[in-house]
């Protein structure tokens, strides 16, 4: 046993840089499992920091100097940013409370009544006290979950102060990742070893793929949602603005997003028209713009990225989502790259250190 794990230990950490780069992994991983709430501002700012660099450079492209676009993208972003908080963020919220305070208790009257007509038109099958006794369950249980929504938003008034200062130092912490970015990188590798080619080799490939995955991502998000509302609106369907941003945002998680947003879509489109046609054309609308979305929109903008197989994609959003919450679930594909990347890169140092043997 201990010759096996000697045969291992040489194969895959004879070399330094092999070192340097699983160092650098985990303290990476134990910085982000120890402080990552605390850093969520900085990350949130590199996020979006690689999003507008991506603008800069193509107005740059065009022939717009380094700072006329710089500060140009710049005071987009922070005009967008109040534009939410001010605009859409009350928009969305008002639209919330009307979803729960006037659509939901209709639609589960509604529900008694036809839960109520099942034991004349099937008596073999359901009879009346099991439908007394379905009704009384769904209703202690709408009870239970009204009590844990009061309960949780009493709960996230402490937050209201974090949440504050997040919005202050984003756009800060932004602007001087954009504009002191070369100083920023060259100081992060004043900390790595002088030997370092494979951790470059790995870092190439990842800046380029997290570029690119944020970049797709977001604009997916804008698309998707815009579409979404623009389609909703034109038919009639109630809420269409919330149920556009839930839709957009599904994206953020592959594969699962698009099924659990379908039930919040089809809940207010049978509340609003019911079995019928309205309903269909609503819920084929939504089928369309995820079948767009996945099968044509995805592979336009993400066409340099690694592809990945959809258990893979699957199983990295149930690990780092489960590790990281909501931000594991966005980085979910990039660090399943990464890790990809990683494996592929490690056993040509080991080849590497056995030909210097």
């Amino acid at each position: 046993m201990l010759d096996v794990l000697r045969v291992w230990f040489r194969r895959y950490f004879s070399d330094e840089q092999a070192v340097y780069l699983f160092v650098v992994l985990a303290t990476g991983l134990v910085a982000i499992l120890l402080v990552g709430s605390m850093l969520a501002p900085v990350l949130a700012a590199l996020v979006v920091a690689y999003l507008l660099q991506g603008m800069i450079n193509a107005l740059q492209r065009q022939g717009v100097g380094k700072q006329w676009a710089f500060y140009g993208i710049y005071t987009l972003f922070v005009s967008l940013l109040l534009l939410s908080l001010v605009v859409l963020l009350p928009m969305i919220w008002k639209q919330t409370l009307a979803l729960v305070q006037v659509q939901l208790p209709k639609l589960l009257a509604a529900t008694e009544a036809w839960m109520r007509q099942l034991p004349s038109r099937y008596p073999d099958t359901i009879s009346d006290v099991q439908v007394v006794q379905l009704i009384g369950g769904m209703q202690a249980e709408l009870a239970d979950l009204g009590q844990k929504m009061v309960t949780a938003s009493f709960a996230l008034l402490p937050g209201l102060f974090d949440v504050m200062i997040f919005l202050v130092l984003l756009p800060l912490l932004v602007f001087f990742f954009l504009k002191d970015k070369q100083q920023l990188i060259d100081g992060a590798l004043s900390f790595l070893p002088a030997r370092r080619h494979v951790l470059g080799a790995v870092w190439r490939e990842m800046d380029g793929q997290i570029a690119n995955y944020i970049r797709g991502k977001a604009l997916e998000i804008v698309l998707v949602g815009v579409t979404s509302y623009v389609i909703f609106a034109l038919m009639g369907l109630k809420y269409s603005l919330l149920l556009a941003v839930l839709v957009g945002l599904s994206v953020v998680v592959p594969y699962i997003g698009a099924t659990l947003v379908t039930l919040p879509v089809m809940i207010v489109a049978w509340g609003q028209y019911g079995w019928g046609g309205e309903f269909a054309m609503i819920m084929l609308a939504y089928a369309v713009i995820q079948f767009v979305d996945g099968n044509i929109l995805v592979p336009l903008l993400f066409s340099e990225a690694v592809n990945l197989h959809p258990v893979v994609i699957i199983t990295a959003i149930l690990l780092f989502g489960g590790l990281w919450g909501l931000w594991g679930v966005f980085f979910a594909i990039p660090l399943a790259t990464l890790l990809k990347a990683v494996i592929n890169a490690w056993p040509s140092v080991a080849a590497a250190s056995q030909s210097e043997d």
